[in-house]
Parts: C-alpha cells; sequence; structure tokens
C-alpha cells in the first residue's frame, strides 16, 4: 500500500506501532449502566499493571516515543480480553488522538485484531482523552468522523472540567460526553451543580448527543442525575473496575 507522507506504515507494516511495547500491562473493566433499563450497555477498558498496578504506574511508563505503540496495543488488549471473557455488550476503548496519524491506516491493528477474535466493530466505542494536549481540533474532526464512517462510536471524556470545554463542539461532534466527576459528585444537595447539568442536558438534546455521567458514588447522586435526565452513568457506586473478570453490578429498580 501507499501511505501518506506523515504515516509510517508501509506495505501492511509500521514501524511506530507494530512493535511490543517493553513492559507488561493488562485491562480492567468497569461497567456504564442504564438505570432506567437496569442493564449494563458499555464496559470501559482501563489500563492496569499484570498485577493489579494502578494505571499511573503504567501511563508513567509511556514516554513520546512509545505512544504510538502503547495506543495501539492498548487497543488489541481490551478487545482480546473482552472476548476472552465473553462480553456481549459494547466496549469503550480510551485513545490518544496525537496517537493517531491517518485514522484509517492507524485503525488496521484493530480491525485485524476484532477480525480475528470474532469482536463485531459496530460495538467499538472510542474515547477521546487528553484533550488538553491536541493542537490540531481540525485532526480531531477528522479522527470522529473517519471513525463514524467505519461504525464506530465515540466519546469526548472528562466533559466539564479542565480543557473538555464547551468550545470543543464547536469543532467536533461525538456522540458522547461524558460528564466529569466534579460535577457530579454531591450533586443531590448542591443546586449551582444542579442547574449545571440540568442546561447540559439541554445542550445534549439540541446537539443530539448522549451524556453519560463518570464517577457516580452514592444512590444519592444517582437518582438525582435521573432525575434531571441522565439515565447513563458510571462509578464506583455500580460497580469498580475489575481485572480478569466483569465486574457483577446489582442495579436497583428505582421508583
Amino acid at each position: 500500500m501507499t501511505a501518506q507522507p506523515h504515516c509510517a506504515r508501509v506495505d501492511g507494516a509500521c514501524n511506530r506501532c507494530d512493535t511490543p511495547v517493553p513492559f507488561a500491562f493488562t485491562m480492567a473493566f468497569q461497567p456504564i449502566v442504564d438505570v432506567t433499563q437496569r442493564q449494563v450497555v458499555y464496559y470501559e477498558a482501563l489500563v492496569r499493571g499484570i498485577n493489579g498496578e494502578s494505571a499511573f504506574s503504567i501511563l508513567s511508563q509511556v514516554t513520546d516515543e512509545l505512544m504510538y505503540r502503547f495506543d495501539q496495543a492498548c487497543r488489541v488488549k481490551a478487545i482480546e480480553l473482552a472476548s476472552e471473557l465473553g462480553m456481549t455488550e459494547r466496549l469503550s476503548i480510551n485513545f490518544l488522538p496525537n496517537a493517531v496519524y491517518e485514522p484509517e491506516a492507524c485503525i488496521q491493528s484493530t480491525l485485524e485484531t476484532s477480525r480475528r477474535v470474532g469482536w463485531p466493530t459496530e460495538r467499538l466505542n472510542f474515547e477521546i482523552t487528553e484533550t488538553e494536549r491536541v493542537v490540531d481540533r481540525a485532526h480531531m474532526r477528522s479522527i470522529i468522523d473517519s471513525y463514524r464512517r467505519m461504525g464506530f462510536t465515540t466519546s469526548l471524556d472528562d466533559f466539564g472540567n479542565g480543557y473538555a470545554n464547551l468550545d470543543l463542539l464547536t469543532d467536533l461532534h461525538p456522540d458522547t460526553l461524558k460528564i466529569d466527576r466534579e460535577l457530579v459528585m454531591e450533586c443531590d444537595s448542591n443546586s449551582r451543580r444542579q442547574a449545571i447539568l440540568k442546561s447540559m442536558v439541554a445542550l445534549a438534546r439540541t446537539l443530539g448527543t448522549q451524556l453519560v455521567a463518570e464517577g457516580v458514588e452514592t444512590r444519592e447522586e444517582s437518582r438525582c442525575l435521573l432525575a434531571l435526565g441522565i439515565a447513563v452513568q458510571q462509578g464506583y457506586y455500580f460497580a469498580r473496575p475489575e481485572v480478569g473478570k466483569l465486574p457483577t453490578v446489582a442495579l436497583e429498580k428505582y421508583d
């Protein structure tokens, strides 16, 4: 194949991405639930050490030179483990926008892995992380648009905190906005957070974007979010991430 000038993939191989990373890691899975349907709708894959070490212990080893290989390796690992665990729900994988040179070239190892393990590509969602490091929004939009054409969905992570703010939506059209924990915590007793969340619900409806509340830790937070119109939620209240198995989720029936 003929590669683009700034893409390193030539004749099916990529010298940025196709060699192993020099450390071992695995994935934990955390459910994302729809509390109205009382079911898991996604599992998010979260990087961990092979002995349960934190994400930071792994991410701190990822240098700029390893960024491309690590991004690709995470996608492959997440799909392989999800398949091994018999996951039937959608799989959400974090990715680094700056680790994607050409969307259609850099997705090849993901597609090859999906074919090898029999994972339907329409059950893949990609979460955009580290938006503070992205200076080329046109490139990020190209990734989102390309992924949509290929049948994937995309999420903007940590929305409402730091750099993942409203102005991104002037350029980007993700399928999902994941509301940062900072806006979720104690929302049941904080009228200002409730007002902000209510405005985000109205905005999401206008833009045709789904909201997911991250970091839900109490029953009261969950019920408040549902009352505001945010039914898809994620957090320790439902289940902590687990390595080697899919967490058990007990969903109560809300009145």
